[in-house]
């Protein structure tokens, strides 16, 4: 058994540089201003070129001005030059908005974004679908772009050889901003696999041009018929991203997902999704049971990592997904790497809580997997078998460590049922609980144990587990801090701040006087 050390294999230092390349706390909307006024955008003080105007009631042939203003957002993005503002008033605009312009560094980034107090909405009722795959609004090989507080909606297909998306970002581009968009209801009615929609694309094309310094911030994003596709993905060569505070939900496929090896890029090396962070999102909902893709099948991810590397997952709430947050890989002889998921709180799912490994012993699976300082709370509610805790195949140098895992009367903590790797994952200083009336299990190399102790001698694993109550606050409410007593409080193991994180899943202290609790809250 590995000890309960900092991996020297992770390279989680490299997380502290490049997500602190981005900009993680977005301004809020900024006033629609004429040229020679001071505004903040992307995190530094931009003096506009010009502020334009488009509204529904305006003409292509006007100024641009607040008072002749430009009718369509098309023109506007076509017109425009870096460092412009772009303040489109509340309306109804049918049409589909390409934008392929790009800011500047020395000028500043073009912004587009509704006038504050109003929605501009972008809706595709009607309209095609150009090229098999398009968004309601594109950028394409687009750099120094912000798009804010815009309402994408009504863009859907009955076809397999179209695919509706809300918001596309494609090609190679830097210093992209999406933030406080709402966007729902991207629909694809096609039957089978071969049906996709998305809600929001990113996908990296170029090689070796990647996307990055890339920010989705504070988006609503819901009601979304996918087929086989995702809410919301960055896919190929996309880096240095983060993805925080959106909220996801009612969708009948994956919420958030980080791709690779799909063959978006067109040199392998590059195609990853890789160096980013995924945190402080809100999931729920989530569910492709009835999606014709599959069925009554219970496979929709709140947080899927596929093929990705090097991301940081931490402080998400999950629930009433099928699973709430998975590691793996769909190819074979790939996996997802040096991934930590930290401090995050995932409950009421389907299916697992928290799943590593490939799904089947044909495709990929999951490398340097740090799962550090979770609360897994009364998951597997339609009693797959999966438990919270799950590890399936290809599962290498994973480790398991200071979680608080609660299972409903299923009773599957932990679920480690293939053999094709006999150190899957280590596991220690967990915390043990299900509800009354329950029988507890523990799975290790597909044999059941019903006790810790027995759990602990199969396994070699969890010497300083515990197998009792976390006394959560109020669990009906699903306020899942601990209460002063409870035994996850300073019997944690500090892997340090690399690791374990600085912050809470409150944003409170991970570590209290040099100690540490076992679940996402520190008491």
């Amino acid at each position: 058994m590995m000890g309960c050390t900092p991996n020297a294999t992770f390279s989680f230092a490299l997380f502290g540089v490049l997500v602190g390349l981005i900009v993680s706390s977005p301004v809020s909307a900024v006033s629609c201003q004429r040229a020679g006024d001071t505004i903040m955008a992307n995190g530094f003080e931009q003096s506009p070129q010009q502020a334009f105007y488009v509204a529904t009631n305006g003409s292509n042939a006007g100024q641009g001005s607040a008072t002749a203003p430009w009718k369509t957002i098309q023109y506007a993005v076509d017109t425009v030059a870096a460092g412009d503002l772009i303040c489109v008033r509340g309306g109804v605009y049918n049409e589909l908005v390409t934008i392929t312009q790009s800011g500047s560094a020395q000028a500043g980034p073009i912004l587009l974004q509704s006038v504050p107090g109003e929605t501009a909405v972008i809706d595709g009722t009607g309209l095609p679908i150009p090229d098999g795959q398009y968004g309601l609004l594109t950028l394409i090989d687009a750099s120094w772009i912000t798009v804010q507080g815009l309402e994408l909606r009504n863009y859907s297909t009955a076809s397999t050889a179209n695919v509706p998306i809300g918001l596309y970002v494609t090609g190679a581009g830097t210093q992209i901003r999406l933030i406080g968009n709402h966007i729902h209801d991207i629909h694809t009615t096609a039957n089978g696999c071969a049906a996709n929609a998305f809600g929001l694309k990113v996908d990296g094309t170029r090689a070796p041009q990647s996307i990055n310094q890339l920010s989705i911030h504070g988006n609503e994003i819901h009601d979304l018929t996918l087929g086989c596709s995702e809410s919301f993905s960055l896919d190929g060569n996309v880096e240095n991203w983060e993805i925080s505070a959106n909220r996801v939900y009612d969708t009948n496929n994956i919420a958030i997902g980080a791709i690779g090896f799909e063959g978006i890029a067109p040199n392998p090396a590059f195609d990853q999704a890789r160096d980013g962070a995924i945190r402080e999102n809100t999931i729920y909902n989530i569910s492709s049971f009835g999606n014709p893709a599959y069925g009554n099948e219970y496979a929709a991810d709140g947080i899927y990592v596929d093929g990705g590397t090097r991301i940081l997952i931490e402080r998400n709430l999950v629930h009433h997904a099928d699973i709430g947050i998975e590691v793996a890989s769909e190819h074979a002889g790939r996996t997802s790497s040096d991934v930590i998921v930290r401090n995050n709180i995932v409950h009421s799912g389907n299916s697992a809580g928290i799943s590593i490994g490939g799904y089947d012993s044909s495709v990929g699976g999951s490398l340097r997997v740090d799962i550090i300082g979770n609360t897994l709370f009364r998951n597997d509610q339609a009693n797959t078998g999966s438990g919270e805790f799950q590890i399936q195949y290809h599962a290498t140098e994973n480790r398991f460590i200071n979680n608080i895992v609660h299972a409903g009367t299923a009773g599957y903590l932990v679920n480690a049922f293939t053999t094709d790797s006999s150190l899957p994952v280590e596991l220690d200083e967990n915390l043990y609980w299900l509800d009354a009336g329950g029988q507890a299990a523990w799975v290790w190399q597909g044999v059941e144990y019903a006790s810790l102790a027995a759990w602990r001698s199969a396994s070699g694993q969890d010497a300083n587990a515990l197998f009792d109550d976390p006394e959560f606050l109020a669990p009906a409410g699903f306020d899942l801090r601990v209460q002063p007593g409870s035994p996850a409080v300073n019997t944690g193991i500090n892997l340090g701040a690399g690791v374990v994180g600085t912050s809470d899943f409150a944003g409170n202290l991970r570590v209290m006087g040099g100690a540490i609790d076992i679940g996402a809250h520190e008491r």
